[in-house]
């Protein structure tokens, strides 16, 4: 899996892509090409370890709100090594709390 980090993804670079299921349709986001993007990825990962990468977030006041990532094949893994497998989870995190007029939460008083 190799990670995108997003300051470097400009919008123009992200095209939607549909996404056809048997019971309906959907939209995702597809990345395009660009020299300027930068690439990292974790190849020495033990199976107790986690990489937790933004899906999305709402908030569109210059921080990150997603993160472009990818399988690739590495050229650089040794030419008998195990397949490498990963899990993936979708949590989805809701903030009832209001914005102030930087876009952070209230602070919360019981």
């Amino acid at each position: 899996m190799a990670v995108c980090d997003a300051r470097t993804v400009a919008t123009t670079d992200l095209v939607p892509i549909e996404l056809k299921f048997k019971d309906g349709r959907g939209e995702n986001l597809s990345v395009t090409f660009n020299d300027a993007h930068r690439w990292f990825y974790f190849p020495f990962m033990t199976p107790d370890e986690v990489l937790l990468i933004k899906g999305f977030d709402s908030l569109a006041d210059g921080r990150a709100r997603f993160t472009p990532h990818s399988a690739f094949d590495d050229p650089s893994s040794a030419g008998a090594a195990a397949p490498r497998e990963s899990i993936e989870v979708h949590t989805l995190v809701l903030f009832d709390r209001p914005l102030d007029a930087d876009g952070e939460h209230q602070a919360h008083h019981a």
